[in-house]
């Protein structure tokens, strides 16, 4: 399948569920969800495939076993690609939900020895400030730093430390908004995300390499 571009139909459907997040809405609706959502995700991956990997398209149905929300249907849909197999929470994002397009990358959640390893980075003179250097180059570039961060200093580091400020991070997502750009509805949205992903490349390694256990 080609990929040609989101329908309007696509935030049309947020806009709807958002309202109305039901069984019998998703039932009467399903359908244009296909059609209007996930086909045009899919595909959106597939033309990505090749340089960025396969891409996970996540399922339209909330985990409420243990939430307080019991709605039953995501209000986004998601896709995320996985920088390496033992990275499984490293890569690259796309999502389109009510408020609009989005893209982002970095890693979005670590096991106890992963996160360990990500700060000793973070501590290491040329390897922090490396990193510093990447989000820099990002936030001057237009993304938005986003992330589960710590109020305070994490077990065994002082508030003191140069990089205090990543260190409190337990997971780094920068972000980019499309918003309701025309783009959008049309194949170039493939080029403008190829070009983001691209830029957030340099992020994905550091994060791929130095939170190995």
């Amino acid at each position: 399948m080609t990929f040609t571009g989101f329908p309007e139909a696509a935030f049309d459907f947020y806009d709807d569920l958002e309202i109305d997040n039901s069984k019998v809405f998703w039932e009467a609706h399903k359908a244009q969800y296909r059609s209007d959502v996930r086909e045009p995700m899919t595909a959106l991956m597939d033309e990505l495939a090749g340089e960025f990997g396969a891409a996970k398209i996540f399922r339209p149905y909330r985990d409420v076993r243990f939430a307080k929300d019991k709605t039953p249907y995501k209000t986004h849909q998601g896709a995320f690609v996985a920088a390496a197999p033992d990275a499984p929470a490293t890569g690259y994002y796309a999502e389109i939900a009510a408020p609009g397009f989005r893209v982002a990358g970095g890693f979005y959640q670590a096991d106890g020895p992963r996160l360990a390893a990500v700060r000793t980075a973070i501590d290491h003179p040329r390897h922090g400030a490396g990193l510093e250097k990447i989000l820099t180059a990002l936030t001057a570039d237009g993304w938005t730093l986003d992330g589960d961060r710590l109020k305070t200093a994490p077990r065994g580091w002082s508030t003191g430390h140069p990089r205090i400020e990543l260190l409190r991070y337990r997971s780094l997502t920068p972000i980019r908004s499309y918003g309701f750009d025309p783009v959008i509805h049309t194949p170039e949205l493939a080029d403008r995300i190829r070009r983001d992903w691209r830029g957030l490349r340099p992020l994905v390694e550091w994060i791929s390499e130095h939170g190995r256990t």
